[in-house]
């Protein structure tokens, strides 16, 4: 790629600052000054300096947000803040984007990366990649609806839920449960409830295929995977 958007793209100023970094002689590329803004440099195979200093070049980003409530899953938007608005500049450059959504009420895991390979397989509905999720329901849960999430309820629009494995985790005039479905349709862990005559007050996603939420992380905080957790995504199938 061209050593100007290389280094634009890494946030070191507009293109415009970049060709002054260039022309003041501050950027070698195999310890030869380079002030060319077009030349082109493959940043995996040859080594980029700034006043002596090694810039590290990735190509992808993988973060884990404990998404907050209130916040957009989005790029952008122009009335609300979005997922993206939550990242540092220097992760802003990379232009990642939200791997599905949740919803603005909605909080817990949200994987935002560039990666656009990634995320088609996980959201593609071919993969049935699983979901899960913690909800506190405002009624009692009872065996039944256990069942019938297991057949798959039908939506108010008349669409058949693919089964969901619902686990009852407290019973009483309000319920905790964990909720693990295969598809994303519009608000569907709401929608499922409501099919059997129940309202969801709460709501958080704590899995998606392999990735955990990460419980040290406050709402509205990240962190970068960890290769591992990316080898985990990347080599995922579903059983």
């Amino acid at each position: 790629m061209r050593i100007d958007k290389m280094l634009a793209n890494l946030g070191y100023g507009s293109r415009k600052e970049v060709k002054q970094l260039l022309k003041s002689g501050a950027v070698k590329v195999n310890d030869v000054v380079v002030k060319d803004a077009k030349q082109q440099v493959d940043p995996t195979k040859e080594t980029v300096t700034l006043n002596g200093e090694v810039i590290e070049y990735r190509e992808f980003i993988y973060l884990l947000m404990n998404k907050p409530q209130g916040v957009l899953s989005a790029t952008e938007d122009s009335k609300d803040e979005t997922v993206i608005d939550l990242l540092e500049l220097e992760d802003q450059v990379y232009e990642p984007f939200p791997v599905g959504r949740l919803d603005k009420d909605t909080e817990g895991l949200l994987l935002i990366t560039n990666d656009g390979q990634l995320a088609h397989k996980l959201l593609s509905p071919k993969k049935h990649v699983p979901k899960t999720y913690f909800a506190i329901i405002d009624q009692e849960v009872t065996e039944e609806d256990v069942k019938a999430f297991a057949q798959g309820v039908i939506l108010d629009d008349g669409y058949e839920a693919k089964p969901g494995e619902l686990k009852i985790l407290k019973s009483g005039i309000r319920s905790d449960i964990e909720l693990t479905i295969t598809e994303g349709k519009f608000h569907q862990v709401k929608r499922m409830f409501e099919a059997v005559g129940k309202s969801v007050v709460y709501l958080q996603r704590i899995s998606m295929g392999p990735l955990a939420l990460d419980e040290t992380l406050e709402l509205g905080e990240y962190r970068e995977l960890t290769d591992e957790e990316v080898e985990l995504l990347q080599d995922y199938q579903v059983k």
